[in-house]
């Protein structure tokens, strides 16, 4: 593991940007970004013109690693180049932004209010690439939309699992179970998450150190105790689907959590928006985005 992007992305001010849409994600992010379906024919093209909206944002001067501490990739763009040179490479050469994989395979469907991850048969072949490619770490999405005990310890001990996998690869493991924003019981299902990250972190040897991605919490600093614990590199967070000026205002006020941000990232940013004002653009949510995340 690289030193110097763990010491980045442990001490690091600013954020993670998530750029991870898959196939499931990717027409919705594109629709938002003024791209509509009837602007491809089928997934290949597809993919190339939401390569094409990650390669703007990256080359952008408004993404650097002053900022941005890291990017998560989506696997199929770690295959490929920006501006002719490995994604993962690029990122970290050019603009000192540490380079993250998306791993899991999408969720199978709910059970006990949660969804797992489904089976990833090929996950050990795709972090040996990775790690060839100069991947740092990885990230894996699990959902809980409800306060189930049996739910929520099935998430975290598939998540730690995979976690270990990860670990023994060489990488940095991410472990994400979002909790819905919608859940009803929201602020309960966070009471059973921590306690079970808590019981799990405790019993990791000392040298497996793991960063958390979770949803804002409903009790401002509730997580304090995880953003603390020594197996704990790093506490992130997603939007979750709250709109950007929201996100960041329920962020700035969990001290110690930084944004790994998707969809609030890109709000405002257009295909038929000039370099200017692309750039412009971004430059603006980046910053509110960093601000939120060293409060």
């Amino acid at each position: 593991m690289n030193t110097e992007q763990l010491n980045k992305v442990s001490t690091g001010k600013g954020f993670i940007a998530a750029l991870d849409q898959s196939g499931g994600s990717t027409p919705k992010a594109l629709k938002l970004y003024g791209v509509e379906e009837s602007a491809y024919k089928n997934d290949a093209e597809m993919f190339d013109l939401v390569h094409a909206m990650r390669s703007r944002i990256v080359t952008s001067k408004a993404f650097d690693g002053r900022r941005v501490l890291g990017a998560i990739l989506f696997e199929a763009t770690m295959d490929r180049q920006i501006d002719g040179i490995d994604a993962a490479t690029y990122l970290w050469e050019r603009k000192q932004v540490v380079p993250f994989l998306k791993v899991d395979k999408g969720l199978a469907a709910e059970a006990d209010g949660v969804q797992l991850m489904k089976p990833m048969p090929d996950l050990d072949a795709l972090l040996a690439r990775a790690v060839a490619k100069g991947i740092f770490g990885t990230k894996m999405r699990s959902v809980v939309n409800a306060a189930n005990e049996k739910g929520i310890a099935a998430v975290l001990d598939q998540q730690f699992a995979v976690g270990q996998q990860i670990l023994k690869a060489g990488l940095m493991p991410i472990l994400e179970p979002e909790v819905s924003i919608g859940a009803a019981d929201k602020a309960q299902a966070e009471a059973l998450l921590k306690k079970g990250f808590i019981e799990r972190l405790d019993a990791l040897p000392a040298a497996s150190k793991v960063m958390l991605k979770l949803t804002i919490p409903t009790v401002d600093g509730f997580y304090g105790e995880l953003v603390s614990h020594p197996q704990v590199v790093r506490v992130v967070a997603l939007s979750g689907g709250y709109a950007r000026d929201e996100a960041n205002a329920r962020l700035a006020r969990n001290p110690g959590i930084i944004a790994s941000f998707s969809r609030a990232l890109t709000e405002g940013l257009s295909a038929q928006q000039s370099d200017a004002e692309f750039d412009a653009a971004l430059d603006a949510a980046t910053e509110s985005i960093y601000r939120a995340s060293i409060t």
